[in-house]
């Protein structure tokens, strides 16, 4: 096994039913990251990218393939442990933010550890969490919006809240899913810029986008066309 790698897949079939048809998403896909590496995947809308991310991220199951996580098939875990890869291995960043509205910004990015740890928990981990999710909004530019709710931020801003909440458990992965998408081009390379400065500093980046432009940042670039790796 590769050593630098830290997260691949292989042949991996996925199709879901659609009333009486059978949607074939991805037919057989093989793909292999090494760690501090920042890998675009592109392809037109329905070629399977958002697909291939949920289910190296175990939000979603192949039907057939595997996925290893540090040379680990993560299908193979018990619930526990796959809602722990989940939760501290991997973080999610997608299109449309999925921040809740109900909950200020520094709310919102001390969820995930909040709601791993257990209330018990939290009582031990909760002062160590906050300093960490103080210190990446104040990284991110948002030290003055941490009371803010979601709503009254710009798309940006919102998106900037999401990295944060994707980083607080320091993953190993961050999975991005058309992180730009929602955005103007002015803003949506800001983010970018996020995401390079992250992987200047060593944080391994899967993003998936239909824009050339964008998967342009990336050190690589992963093409899928009708379910299948064209360019690897």
């Amino acid at each position: 096994m590769d050593t630098d790698l830290i997260l691949s897949c292989k042949q991996l079939f996925k199709a879901y039913k659609m009333g009486a048809t059978r949607l074939e998403v991805l037919k057989g896909v093989d793909l292999a990251v090494a760690k501090g590496e920042f890998v675009a995947v592109t392809g037109a809308s329905g070629s399977g990218k958002s697909t291939l991310l949920h289910i190296l991220g175990a939000l979603d199951k192949p039907d057939s393939g595997t996925v290893l996580f540090e040379g680990s098939d993560i299908f193979a875990f018990n619930n526990a442990k796959i809602n722990d890869f989940r939760n501290k291995k991997i973080g999610f960043v997608f299109q449309f933010y999925h921040l809740l509205d109900e909950l200020t910004v520094l709310q919102n990015v001390l969820l995930s550890p909040m709601v791993s740890s257990g209330a018990l928990g939290w009582l031990f981990r909760s002062k160590n969490a906050k300093t960490t999710a103080l210190k990446l909004l104040n990284e991110l530019g948002l030290s003055g919006r941490i009371e803010h709710r979601p709503f009254q931020l710009s798309g940006g801003e919102r998106q900037r809240v999401a990295i944060a909440r994707a980083l607080i458990n320091q993953p190993d992965v961050i999975l991005a899913d058309e992180p730009t998408g929602n955005l103007d081009s002015e803003t949506g390379n800001d983010i970018l810029r996020v995401f390079e400065k992250l992987n200047s500093a060593g944080q391994t980046i899967v993003m998936v986008t239909h824009d050339d432009r964008i998967a342009a940042k990336a050190q690589r670039i992963i093409k899928l066309v009708d379910g299948k790796v064209t360019t690897n």
